[in-house]
C-alpha cells in the first residue's frame, strides 16, 4: 500500500507512532548510481534522501516537475549537513512513466548524467481511486492498473538492456500488501503484477548478475501530497468507502497502526545494498505483519 493521506476520514492516531530516527549506514551506496522513481515526495523521497545519506549518487524521477525541486533541497540538505556524496548533486528527471517512451527515454537520459545505473528503484503507483469493484467505471479500471503497473514494467525493460552489458545490478520494485484489501481490487491487480514480475525476471536476470527484489508496503502515513493522485472523498459514501480501507488496514496489521515513510525507507535501502547480496526474487512485507 503506497502512502496514504487520510485527512477527509478518521486517522486512526491512537495506533500511530512518530517516526524513529534512521540508522544511516554512512558509505554504503559510496559510487553508486541510484535511480529512484516517484521521488517527488512519499516513499520515493524518503528513499532517495536515505541513500543520498549513504553516498549514493541519487537520480530522482516523477512525472512531477516537483521532482527538481526535490532534487536540489535534496543536495543543499546534504551539502549543508557536510554529506560526502560522491560530489555529485542530486538530479531530477520529469517522465510520464506510464509510457515505454517516457521509461526509456528517462533511463537514457539518467545514463547520459551518469554513465551508468547500479540501482534501480521503482516506486511509481498509488491508488487513484477507492471503492468497492461494482462502482469503477471501465475507463477508471484501466487508468488504475495503468498507473501501478505500467511504470514498472517499462522502467524494468528500458533498464535491463543496461544491466545485462554490465553484467550486474540491482533492481528493487515497490508492490503492495493491498493485494489482499478492501475496495481498491484494480490496484491490487496492478500490485500483484509488480510481485509476478519481480519473481519472473529474477529467473532471467540472476545468470546476469542482477538481483531483482521488491517490498510490499502496508498502510504508511505520510504528509498531504502536493500533487493529489486522485479525486478526495467527497460524499459520505465515499468517506465510508475510504474508511474501510484504513480500518482494514490497521486490523490487519499485527502492530495495529500505520507504518513511517522511515520506516518503509530502511527496508527499501537494504534490498538496495551489497548486504543483500544474496536475496533475489523475494517480497518483503513491511506492513506490521500484514502478509498481504
Amino acid at each position: 500500500m503506497s502512502p496514504v493521506s487520510l485527512s477527509p476520514v478518521s486517522r486512526g492516531a491512537g495506533n500511530l507512532q512518530t517516526s524513529p530516527a534512521r540508522a544511516i549506514s554512512p558509505g554504503r551506496f559510496a559510487g553508486k548510481v541510484v535511480v529512484i522513481t516517484g521521488a517527488a515526495q512519499g516513499i520515493g523521497h524518503a528513499v532517495a534522501s536515505r541513500v543520498a545519506a549513504e553516498g549514493a549518487d541519487t537520480v530522482l524521477v516523477d512525472r512531477s516537475e516537483l521532482v527538481r525541486e526535490a532534487a536540489a533541497d535534496l543536495s543543499a540538505g546534504l551539502s549543508a549537513a557536510g554529506t560526502d556524496t560522491a560530489g555529485a548533486a542530486a538530479v531530477g528527471i520529469i517522465a510520464d512513466l506510464e509510457s515505454y517512451a517516457g521509461a526509456s527515454t528517462a533511463i537514457e537520459e539518467a545514463l547520459t548524467l551518469r554513465g551508468r545505473i547500479d540501482v534501480l528503484i521503482n516506486n511509481v503507483g498509488g491508488t487513484i481511486w477507492a471503492k468497492p469493484f461494482e462502482h469503477y467505471e471501465p475507463d477508471e479500471i484501466s487508468k488504475e492498473i495503468q498507473r501501478s503497473l505500467f511504470p514498472t514494467l517499462w522502467t524494468c525493460r528500458a533498464v535491463l538492456p543496461h544491466m545485462v552489458s554490465r553484467q550486474g545490478g540491482v533492481i528493487v520494485n515497490v508492490a503492495s500488501v493491498a493485494t489482499r484489501g478492501v475496495n481498491r481490487v484494480p490496484y491490487a491487480a496492478a500490485k500483484g503484477g509488480v510481485k509476478a514480475i519481480t519473481a519472473a525476471l529474477a529467473l532471467e536476470a540472476a545468470p546476469h548478475g542482477i538481483r531483482v527484489v521488491a517490498t510490499a508496503p502496508g498502510g504508511t502515513e505520510a504528509p498531504p501530497r502536493k500533487v493529489a493522485r486522485g479525486p478526495e472523498p467527497e460524499g459520505d459514501r465515499e468517506k465510508a468507502w475510504y474508511q474501510q480501507i484504513v480500518d482494514q488496514t490497521i486490523e490487519s496489521s499485527l502492530l495495529k497502526r500505520y507504518g513511517t515513510l522511515d520506516e518503509q525507507a530502511g527496508p527499501i535501502a537494504f534490498l538496495a545494498s551489497d548486504e543483500a547480496s544474496y536475496i533475489t526474487g523475494s517480497v518483503l512485507a513491511v506492513a506490521g505483519g500484514d502478509l498481504g
